[in-house]
């Protein structure tokens, strides 16, 4: 019997993560695509703008969401098309690229919060009582300088 033979990949926890974050990620992108025309990357660049209370980098974006650099700049060009945010130079470095939510930006993100908000408490009590389990699971996975070797 090889290793092959005996691997569960139904108890595989990357994979099952992989595929539960896709699953709700999808949910939710059915409900902010139809209501608000928007995908899943301009939702990411959108709502971590809002988050971040003004303008952040897109390197600062990458950063945090699973986007590539190319990924992050294409959307948000997207997005200053459709008057939802601004880009800009920085100031100390030419070279990095500044995003920040325009009036319409915001006010979009003012509709489309509750929503999210929504989401979140429909998965919260999905959950139950395992739900501050996995909260607290996925704090430690995303831990910054986690290494999954230690």
């Amino acid at each position: 019997m090889t290793d092959a033979d005996v691997f569960d990949l139904d108890r595989f926890t990357p994979y099952r993560l992989a595929v539960a974050a896709k699953r709700t990620s999808e949910e939710l992108a059915i409900q902010y695509r139809t209501r608000f025309g928007i995908s899943i990357p301009e939702w990411r660049v959108l709502v971590h703008l809002e988050s971040a209370g003004g303008d952040i980098s897109v390197r600062d974006i990458e950063a945090r969401v699973a986007l590539e650099k190319y990924e992050i700049s294409r959307t948000a060009s997207r997005l200053e098309e459709r008057g939802l945010v601004t880009k800009s130079a920085s100031t100390t470095d030419r070279r990095l690229i500044r995003l920040a939510l325009t009036t319409e930006g915001r006010a979009l993100m003012a509709d489309l919060l509750p929503l999210a908000r929504a989401y979140q408490e429909k998965i919260e009590k999905r959950l139950g009582a395992a739900f501050e389990g996995l909260e607290a699971a996925l704090d430690q996975l995303l831990k910054e300088g986690a290494n999954p070797a230690d």
